[in-house]
Formats: C-alpha cells, structure tokens, sequence
C-alpha cells in the first residue's frame, strides 16, 4: 500500500464518517475533526518526517483559512470549517484549495436542489439580494436575520457536499 494510497484512503473515510454524522445528527464531532487532524500530523511525519510536518500543517490552516470568514458571517457551521482543515491536515495546502473549490460547486448545487424542493428557493435568492444591499451599506459581516442562528431556512448537511467534493477531487 501506497503512501498517496494510505492518504486518500483516509480522507474518503473520515469524510464519509462526517457525512453520516452531519446528516443524523446535524453535527460534525469535535473528536472526529480535531482527531483526524492530528492524525493527519502524525501520518505525514511517520511517511515524510519534517516536511511532512509542514505538508500537514499548511494543509490544515489553508482549510481553515477558507471557511472561517463563511463562519464568522454566520452563513457556516465551525464543525464545517474543522472538517476542512481537519482534511487539509491530510491532503496538504494544495489540494485543500481544490477540495474548497468543488465542494463550494457542490454545495451550491445542493443548496438550490434543497431549496427548490422545499419551496424555498424565491425567498432565498430574496435573501442573496438583502444580503448584498446589506454590505454593500454597511460593510462585509453578518446580517441581522440572515445567519445560521436567526434563520429558518432549510439547512444543508455541508459534510455532503464536502464528501462531493473529495470523490471529485480525487478523481481529477
């Protein structure tokens, strides 16, 4: 078995494992995010040593550093962000950049798929325009009435499109 075997390998499970979290229970465990980023450390220092430490430790913040202002807009969830970095910690700076990408591809398809079916989708494009009058008046943060916390808009298990997003990347 393969280094890059043993990698992909892990991140498919871990995002399945998360997947099934999120959609039974509308969580992602600290255990799980927190633990396979650490296990993501260690693997990468077992197979590389010290630019294995730097491999998963740019992965980890690089994942962090693109969902963490969806968060702070209260558009995300913080376990969606620790999923990201967690499978950042594994796949490195790089293709944590790539899985970003087609997850948020994902995650739009979704989004309008979960709204439309629900009945949702006019009041949430209204809801995409209030948003941007919103800041284009008073600036980029978190809109009165509009954030995971005050909204009552259907919701998106974003570990889905995430695991999307890893089959997709690993593929290409």
């Amino acid at each position: 078995m393969t280094s890059s075997f043993a990698i992909q390998s892990a991140v498919i499970i871990i995002s399945l494992i998360a997947c099934v979290t999120d959609l039974r229970t509308r969580r992602i465990p600290n255990v799980l995010t927190f633990g396979a980023a650490i296990a993501g450390l260690l693997a990468h220092t077992a197979l590389e040593g010290a630019s294995g430490v730097l491999t998963a430790g740019a992965g980890w913040l690089t994942g962090l550093a693109i969902f963490l202002p969806f968060f702070a807009l209260g558009g995300m969830g913080g376990g969606d962000v620790k999923l990201l970095a967690a499978l950042g910690a594994w796949l490195g700076a790089y293709e944590t950049l790539y899985l970003a990408l087609y997850s948020g591809v994902a995650g739009g398809v979704l989004a309008v798929a979960v709204a439309f079916a629900r009945g949702y989708l006019k009041t949430a494009l209204f809801n995409v325009l209030e948003m941007l009058r919103y800041w284009l008046q008073s600036g980029i943060r978190p809109v009165p009435n509009l954030t995971l916390e005050t909204e009552s808009a259907p919701r998106l298990a974003y570990a889905v499109p995430m695991f999307l997003g890893v089959v997709v990347m690993l593929w290409l």
